[in-house]
């Protein structure tokens, strides 16, 4: 997901990506762990999803507060 499109979700759905993200991240961890997954890849694309997804949650709650 790019940053583009992440500023154009509401704070609702980016709260809700947030949850979606980390659950698969979780999986990915957990499938990783038993056996290798075929593109690990995935897992560093995964967790930096949520890092932008939180960046951005956190951005607004500070441009919130500014206000």
């Amino acid at each position: 997901m790019i940053q583009t499109d992440i500023k154009q979700l509401s704070t609702k759905d980016l709260t809700e990506r947030i949850k979606d993200e980390r659950g698969t991240l979780a999986k990915l961890k957990l499938n990783h762990a038993v056996s290798p997954v075929e593109n690990p890849a995935k897992i560093t694309y995964s967790r930096k999803t949520v890092a932008r997804l939180l960046t951005e949650l956190r951005s607004r709650e500070i441009a919130e507060a500014k206000k």
